[in-house]
Parts: structure tokens; C-alpha cells; sequence
């Protein structure tokens, strides 16, 4: 019972097991040979993944109010959003 509690309040070893496995995965995207836009597509996805793990375990933010969450949250939405109207405005 008290690893279990631990764990709660320590999840640092089993947050940087995720980040290096999706580094890992990162390495593997970037060395496939897939189209472009794909490409960065999934790796943007991939560090926006990574930066979200970051700020709520080692920043702590995941122990913060709420509204900060939806603060932060929402200019990275209207940007990801913005992306994907470019993306799909590009010329082929």
C-alpha cells in the first residue's frame, strides 16, 4: 500500500520512461521514410506530447487549479488549429 501511495506522489521515474520511449519513437518517425508533412506532422504530435508531460509532472502543474490549465490550454489549441489550416492551404 505505502509503493502505491509513493508512486502517487512521485511519478518522476515512470514520467521519463515515457518521455525516452517517445524519444525513442521520435528517432523512429524521423528515420522512416514517410512523406513530409507525415513526417512533421507526427513529430510535432509527438513533442506536443513530450512538452505536456514536462509541464504537468515536472513543472508541477498538474497539481494547479483547473482555470490555469484552460488558460494555457487554449492559445495551444487556436495554434494547433492555426497549423491546420495551413497545412491544408499549402500548395501541392
Amino acid at each position: 500500500m505505502a509503493t502505491n501511495t509513493r508512486e502517487k506522489r512521485r511519478p518522476y521515474l515512470p514520467v521519463f520512461g515515457a518521455l525516452a520511449v517517445l524519444t525513442a519513437v521520435e528517432v523512429g518517425v524521423a528515420s522512416l521514410g514517410l512523406e513530409q508533412g507525415i513526417r512533421i506532422f507526427l513529430l510535432l504530435s509527438l513533442a506536443a506530447v513530450k512538452a505536456s508531460l514536462v509541464a504537468l509532472f515536472y513543472m508541477h502543474l498538474r497539481y494547479d487549479h483547473r482555470i490555469l490549465a484552460v488558460i494555457g490550454g487554449f492559445p495551444l489549441l487556436l495554434v494547433v488549429f492555426l497549423l491546420l489550416i495551413l497545412m491544408v492551404d499549402r500548395p501541392g
